[in-house]
């Protein structure tokens, strides 16, 4: 009987967006490094997907696809490319180049020199709840698309926690939690005792840093209002 050298699964993994919308590659670098020194343990080594629909054929793309590396984050390809020149680029490059209709998780922002951004995600309905009754581990990764997750025991700092629908955390609330992840702004977090390392809602965030003191160790719930991560006692 032959051994097993390898295994090849489907699987979901939670891989942020990164919008590009300015061919200045100096400018774009630095509007990741400031994205980045807003939590440096959560960008540090993250794997993105670079959209490039706004981007016009005249960038440097070898020299941009250097100045992102060098920020830390690493380039898992490319989405929104409708230009064969630039297309014809990207692949020179190494990387490889995502269908245009296929649908993407979630979306960092890189807003241009008007201060504009661009999101295009489509919604789809939430109709299922997802039960884990286990301990989330440090390192441990959960995605739920298109459903609701509820988590009956404890989260580890170093866990991370994805779901497109709420989130609700019956234990210790510690590690990364991200809720609508699919850009629903009217998804909420739920949890009995916030420790969060990072809580964001429909890739809105505020690190732990950022989260008011007297809301710490509490029952509470997280939501966005006016585009705000918003938080309010539940006891």
């Amino acid at each position: 009987m032959k051994s097993i050298s390898i295994v090849l699964k489907s699987s979901n993994f939670f891989i942020p967006v990164l919008y590009l919308y300015d061919i200045n590659i100096n400018r774009t670098k630095r509007a990741i490094f400031n994205k980045i020194k807003t939590s440096p343990s959560f960008f540090k080594n993250m794997p993105v997907i670079l959209n490039v629909e706004q981007l016009s054929q005249k960038v440097d793309w070898i020299n941009m696809k250097a100045a992102i590396l060098s920020t830390g984050l690493f380039i898992s390809g490319v989405n929104g490319c409708y230009n064969n020149q630039l297309k014809n680029l990207i692949v020179l490059s190494g990387l490889p180049i995502f269908p245009n209709k296929k649908k993407i998780i979630n979306a960092v922002n890189i807003v241009n020199k008007n201060n504009k951004k661009i999101v295009k995600i489509p919604l789809l309905p939430i109709n299922n709840t997802h039960i884990v009754n286990y301990p989330v581990r440090s390192g441990q990764k959960i995605y739920i698309p298109h459903s609701d997750l509820i988590v009956t025991n404890n989260v580890s700092t170093g866990a991370e926690l994805i779901s497109d629908g709420h989130i609700h955390i019956y234990g210790v609330m510690r590690g990364r939690v991200l809720a609508g992840a699919n850009g629903d702004i009217t998804k909420k977090i739920f949890c009995t005792q916030l420790f969060a390392e990072l809580i964001s809602i429909a890739g809105e965030y505020w690190i732990i840093e950022q989260i008011p003191s007297k809301y710490i160790g509490k029952i509470t719930e997280i939501s966005l209002k006016n585009g705000l991560i918003n938080i309010k006692n539940l006891n």
